[in-house]
């Protein structure tokens, strides 16, 4: 990440902070585009990773929207979609475990897991469900970077 950091503000971003190595990077821009970031980051390491941006606008709203209990943060997750997903409703019903409940607004997927996500087989194909690509946080990560959003 220390990489990335120095790459992104050699390209002329500013204020620019990661949490953990799973690629959140919180960063100030004119016009940010996740064109732009791929370019970039190929020029550098050689490959084209899927990558969502949100403006800072986008990301407070995920929060306000957040139909499941804030306390849970382990077991509520944000599934940021590149763009409105496509919903195969039947696919999901398929995959959707019975302990697990899901909402959609706007470009997020809101899935509470309570037995969590690692044997979900709605996990395993979420993009297959929602037609597009998508990168999830738990709610704890969502807390996090909003930290680091509001200390920008």
């Amino acid at each position: 990440m220390k990489e990335l950091v120095t790459l992104l503000e050699k390209s002329a971003f500013k204020n620019i902070k990661t949490y953990i190595q799973s690629g959140n990077v919180v960063l100030q821009g004119d016009k940010v585009s996740s064109t732009e970031l791929v370019t970039i980051i190929a020029g550098k390491f050689g490959f084209k990773p899927e990558i969502v941006v949100l403006e800072k606008s986008e990301f407070d709203s995920s929060i306000k929207h957040n139909p499941f209990n804030p306390a849970e943060g382990k077991l509520a997750h944000f599934y940021f979609c590149s763009k409105k997903p496509v919903l195969n409703s039947e696919k999901l019903e398929k995959y959707l475990a019975e302990s697990e409940e899901y909402k959609i607004k706007n470009k997020v997927f809101y899935l509470y897991a309570p037995k969590g996500i690692g044997r979900s087989k709605l996990v395993a194909n979420i993009e297959s469900c929602l037609g597009v690509p998508v990168t999830g946080r738990n709610l704890n990560t969502i807390n996090k970077i909003r930290e680091m959003v509001i200390n920008a």
